[in-house]
């Protein structure tokens, strides 16, 4: 007879999960609203105004009613009990499941299925056959590579520039509903949950009718990656609240510094000369253009401070989710279409627990109902994402990581002159003069890595040689 303790067991985890998660939400109710959670609305009665409780707020409109210097604060931390309320109990039943040996137990049931899927790993073998992994090189046919690389040009353009567009439209433009009341969209974390649950149903389509959603990697093991991919995209929206989009498109190339950073933390990385140059250039542009950007009529020394901290933020969330995907990369050889629906799977399984937990689905389906145009830039944004992802991965496969990078940096220059002309962003000569160093620093990264390349290849061919003439045996003529 099957043993159905430890399913047991791992089910009372699942409900004392859910069961602390309403307490909590209920106790953020009391300190955060107007009793429990409701807004007073006025009637005149006999040119009396008489109060009587009309609508329950939910947690998320709570939190926006707060002011937004350090509204972002408490949103943050609310989410990150969301984000722990998957986490901590995935992290519990891992350790048991563990302890008991249960992936060991040779009865099987679709509950022990889904426990293996989750926490079991491949072989050895399986982990480096190499199958599945993104190889960047040219197919040999310079006219079928013109037209790819003009595709993958138009792919990446069109995607990212519509996104950056969109972005920033949604979180600083208002939306005005039927009665011509204006309002902003507030919530961020609906934005990441769009955007991942689309990017997960497309690659997961694509990885079934491919035939590979096995996956060699534990699937608990993207769990850490989407954690800071999520992370990152928030604090990503939440910092256009506070500076503008050319300062967050420009702050982005300042995410070589955290990466390497974290490289050197993560993977004991070591890096050349040139590339402590340009990271310090890349600072100094940033710098100059923050000097030179900014509107003293708009911002006061509390907003810029947020914005800056909350760049800082994404740039290190960010670094580690790269890292942490290249260390998965080499250990378990999997494609990145694999790596983008492992990722995305658990954002949205994340951002979709905080949203309940919090209200935000509510809320910003009401929203949604009341201002139309901003569905339908929340349905373009989003689709534009997941395409813009899966650009990223054909062009790094088929062109190499080079030619990606070079892409990317004219979109980012475009970027920041359509930012420029359609919200009328004004930048001093100061802060150009910081552009073109930030940009011109990219180039020579960009430069000196393909000499360095160039040479060590060089030298490799030049030492082989050497060798094959001192093995060769001479003839005497």
């Amino acid at each position: 007879m099957r043993n159905v303790v430890p399913d047991l067991i791992i089910c009372f985890i699942v409900i004392v999960t859910v069961t602390v998660v309403r307490l909590v939400s209920n106790i953020l109710h009391e300190s955060l609203g107007v009793g429990p959670g409701t807004i007073p609305a006025a009637i005149v009665v006999d040119g009396v105004a008489v109060f009587r409780e009309e609508q329950t707020l939910t947690l998320s409109q709570l939190i926006d009613r707060r002011s937004k210097e350090y509204s972002w604060l408490i949103r943050l931390s609310v989410n990150t009990f969301g984000y722990l309320c998957v986490f901590v109990p995935g992290v519990l039943i891992y350790k048991y499941t563990r302890r008991i040996k249960y992936l060991e137990r040779s009865d099987k049931s679709p509950f022990s299925n889904v426990i293996r899927f989750c926490f079991g790993g491949a072989s050895d073998g399986e982990r480096a056959d190499g199958r599945g992994q993104d190889k960047g090189g040219k197919s040999g046919n310079s006219m079928r590579d013109f037209i790819l690389l003009l595709w993958c040009l138009f792919g990446l353009m069109t995607s990212y520039l519509t996104w950056g567009v969109l972005q920033e439209k949604i979180m600083t433009q208002e939306y005005e509903n039927a009665d011509k009341k204006k309002a902003h969209f507030k919530d961020s974390q609906f934005l990441v949950f769009t955007n991942r649950v689309l990017g997960f149903m497309i690659t997961a389509v694509y990885l079934t009718v491919r035939k590979q959603l096995k996956q060699r990697a534990p699937l608990y093991k993207f769990s850490y990656a989407s954690f800071s991919n999520i992370m990152s995209a928030w604090f990503q929206y939440e910092a256009l609240k506070f500076v503008n989009f050319p300062t967050q498109v420009l702050a982005k190339s300042c995410k070589i510094i955290p990466v390497m950073m974290m490289g050197k933390i993560i993977s004991r990385n070591k890096y050349e000369f040139y590339e402590y140059l340009t990271a310090i250039m890349i600072s100094v542009g940033m710098i100059f253009f923050l000097t030179g950007s900014t509107d003293e009529s708009k911002t006061t020394a509390m907003t810029t401070l947020t914005g800056v901290l909350l760049l800082i933020c994404y740039m290190t969330f960010d670094s580690f989710t790269s890292n942490w995907q290249g260390e998965l990369f080499k250990t378990y050889s999997m494609s990145s279409i694999q790596m983008m629906c492992g990722v995305n799977l658990f954002s949205t399984l994340f951002t979709a627990a905080s949203l309940s937990m919090q209200g935000g689905f509510s809320s910003s389906l009401e929203f949604a109902a009341e201002h139309p145009k901003f569905v339908l830039d929340c349905v373009v944004l989003s689709i534009s994402s997941a395409i813009g992802q899966l650009f990223i991965f054909y062009t790094i496969a088929t062109f190499g990581a080079v030619v990606f990078t070079i892409i990317m940096t004219l979109r980012q220059a475009i970027a920041i002159l359509l930012s420029c002309l359609i919200y009328k962003h004004s930048i001093s000569f100061l802060g150009i003069v910081g552009v073109m160093i930030v940009f011109l620093a990219i180039f020579l990264r960009v430069y000196c890595n393909q000499r360095l390349k160039a040479i060590k290849r060089r030298h490799a061919g030049t030492t082989e040689g050497s060798s094959a003439l001192v093995g060769k045996p001479r003839l005497n003529v």
